[in-house]
């Protein structure tokens, strides 16, 4: 059994955790060290954190069960001129993958998304992670391949489209 709900500053440390926890076993296959220890720091710093919060335009949601969190995602709290709402973060415990946290989590945010009238959810998801499966069970389907620059990095991604309406 587990329960969604909004995550705010509070819940910084328990996001640090999750992130920590699932960046290494996901990302090391894919990139250096060295790209993943900036990325986290860049993007996950508690400074980071708070701004993506408190003015970034995200809302962080919580995934718990009895054992404490399991799981967030982040996506933007208005629909863009698209008419799109991009869901930012997705990260379930590696010991918690194929157990529904996961879909729960997309499914809330297509919820919030279709309260907002959007037409569709978009993400990023690098070319290389094995998320992408799982995002094509659920609906979404790639649009187009989008390299990002993060510090002296490349993020080198896809960008995927679930259709609302």
């Amino acid at each position: 059994m587990f329960q969604i709900r909004n995550a705010g500053v509070n819940d910084i440390p328990a996001i640090q955790k999750i992130t920590n926890e699932t960046w290494w076993p996901t990302y090391s296959p894919i990139l250096d060290a060295a790209q993943i220890a900036f990325m986290l720091d860049h993007i996950y710093s508690t400074d980071a954190l708070t701004r993506a919060m408190t003015s970034g335009g995200q809302q962080f949601l919580i995934i718990e069960s009895e054992s404490g969190p399991q799981g967030f995602a982040s996506y933007d709290n208005s629909v863009n001129a698209e008419r799109g709402v991009k869901l930012h973060k997705l990260y379930v415990l590696p010991g918690n993958h194929n157990k529904g946290f996961g879909k729960a989590l997309v499914l809330e945010v297509k919820a919030r998304a279709n309260e907002m009238s959007a037409d569709f959810v978009y993400l990023n998801v690098n070319r290389y992670n094995t998320a992408r499966t799982f995002y094509e069970k659920l609906g979404f389907s790639v649009e187009r391949e989008e390299d990002v620059p993060i510090g002296q990095y490349w993020m080198n991604d896809y960008v995927m489209r679930l259709n609302l309406k």
